[in-house]
């Protein structure tokens, strides 16, 4: 798939009621709405996009800036199950079909696009059939709780994903070079081959993905395999309104005068 995104299409979850900050994607960054944000930085990328919405105001707040989106049920429990209904429901009304899928998450108003394009370049591996990205952290600054974190092979293909810092080093500390490793952050962008997509749909929530709260230990945990693309970009996620300030802030300090 070197450099032809035309196969690709990607999919921006957004729903309005988010438990801790209502209304997210509708939040102002700037002069513009955080689905916009996240909408434009996609399209740098990706020669297809489409917001996934279950709400109204949001789908009229797409539409004012002319990007495309579709309306979804609103009886998803996460954006994966939205993200393949969307697709369904664009190839439908387009009447275009696409090999690859990617989620692109809602609430990343400063997505950097050398995420997408590792994700892309994941699929330059033909093995691939389901991707994400993941920031390398070094153990000289041992990485904070509060994130995702994940563990892969030689090969790069995820080993486990887990909301503790994973792996454990009980001696990190110690001056030892082996005991100097790396550590991996999970950043919630994933692709999809698109049958793949559907199949991860049609299974049942696992006793990991319970367990730890990740729906991507679901393939894992069925015998699937993850190829992650390392990144050196920070993610920016917003899920609580200090987050959203601090987001304001990187940004108005990127672009003033």
């Amino acid at each position: 798939m070197k450099n032809n995104t035309s196969k690709i299409l990607g999919v921006i979850p957004a729903r309005y009621n988010s438990f801790r900050l209502p209304g997210k994607p509708l939040k102002l960054i700037g002069e513009k709405s955080m689905i916009q944000h996240v909408y434009e930085k996609a399209c740098q990328s990706l020669q297809n996009v489409i917001v996934a919405t279950d709400d109204k105001r949001i789908l009229k707040c797409v539409e004012s800036f002319k990007g495309n989106v579709v309306l979804t049920k609103n009886s998803h429990q996460n954006g994966t199950s939205r993200c393949l209904e969307a697709v369904n429901n664009w190839s439908n009304k387009t009447k275009l079909d696409y090999d690859y899928v990617i989620n692109i998450q809602g609430d990343e108003p400063l997505l950097h696009e050398d995420h997408i394009n590792k994700l892309i370049k994941c699929f330059d591996d033909s093995r691939t059939d389901f991707a994400t990205v993941a920031l390398e952290i070094n153990s000289q600054n041992y990485p904070k709780k509060g994130k995702v974190f994940l563990v892969k092979d030689v090969n790069d293909y995820a080993l486990y994903f887990s909301r503790n810092i994973i792996p454990y080093q009980k001696n990190y500390q110690i001056e030892n070079a082996e005991l100097k490793g790396k550590f991996y952050q999970h950043i919630g962008i994933y692709g999809y081959q698109k049958d793949c997509l559907k199949k991860f749909c049609s299974m049942n929530p696992s006793f990991l993905e319970r367990s730890e709260n990740l729906e991507q230990l679901r393939w894992l945990e069925n015998g699937g395999k993850i190829k992650v693309g390392i990144t050196n970009y920070l993610s920016h996620p917003v899920d609580t309104e200090d987050d959203l300030k601090k987001v304001r802030k990187i940004y108005e300090k990127k672009h003033q005068l």
